[in-house]
């Protein structure tokens, strides 16, 4: 057996604390892209090694490598022929998982996203902002075509006039940048290899910060973009149901 075809099962063990470190001394647009194209890469990588352990066993299986005209020496030391089947096996395992996680993740994402759509629906929309008649402070970006922001009336009572332009600069910011696309791949990626689940959580505050500065710049005023958030987080009851964030 190759002993090569381990290696990319193992890089995450580096590579992902050292894109950590490496994203915390970057610009957030710049972490973002670090981190969610090492997600990507990382789990390429995984699954064609796991793609490769299984090759490797099933043309080990008498009647396939007949198929193929492949003689033993084509195959190498049939002295470790016991050892590759159930090892192709266990991949083949881990393979049939990782499709399956990323499927049932990909199918819940588009539910969310239907569901929220179907709820905003309800609501008329001034421009690509909706607004709903709910008393907890709320505000997310829902991505689609076209894309909408959306916000309580909670949210709204709770910042003045200024912080609510710093809001919705924030907002479409992530609407803008697809932000939800980068979530997604990390989320996907990580289906595929346990350890990249340690970059979602970089990953989520490269990217707010990423719509904090180009709130920031939209409407000209740091103070006012920092201050918006943090008044909505106080006014928030913490025992009071938020509406469904997707």
């Amino acid at each position: 057996m190759i002993f090569a075809v381990w290696i990319p099962l193992l890089v995450p063990l580096l590579a992902v604390p050292a894109a950590r470190g490496l994203a915390e001394s970057l610009p957030p647009r710049a972490a973002a892209w670090l981190l969610t194209g090492c997600a990507a890469a990382l789990a390429g990588c995984t699954t064609a090694a796991l793609g490769l352990l299984l090759g490797a066993g099933v043309l080990r299986i008498g009647p396939v490598a007949a198929l193929g005209h492949l003689s033993p020496p084509l195959l190498g030391d049939q002295g470790d022929g016991p050892a590759t089947v159930p090892v192709a096996l266990a991949a083949a395992v881990l393979l049939g998982a990782g499709a399956l996680a990323v499927a049932r993740h990909a199918r819940r994402h588009r539910a969310e996203l239907r569901t929220a759509r179907h709820a905003t629906g309800a609501h008329p929309a001034t421009g690509d902002l909706v607004v709903l008649p709910d008393p907890a402070p709320e505000a997310y970006a829902l991505p689609g075509r076209p894309g909408r922001v959306v916000v309580t009336a909670g949210m709204l009572r709770s910042l003045t006039a200024a912080e609510r332009e710093a809001l919705f600069a924030h907002e479409r910011a992530h609407l803008a940048g697809r932000h939800h696309l980068f979530l997604l791949t990390v989320a996907l990626s990580a289906a595929c290899h346990p350890l990249l689940r340690a970059l979602r959580a970089p990953l989520a505050y490269a990217l707010e910060r990423w719509a904090d500065e180009a709130a920031a710049s939209r409407v000209g005023d740091r103070r006012v973009t920092a201050r918006a958030p943090g008044r909505a987080a106080l006014a928030a009851d913490p025992d009071a149901r938020a509406p469904r964030r997707p």
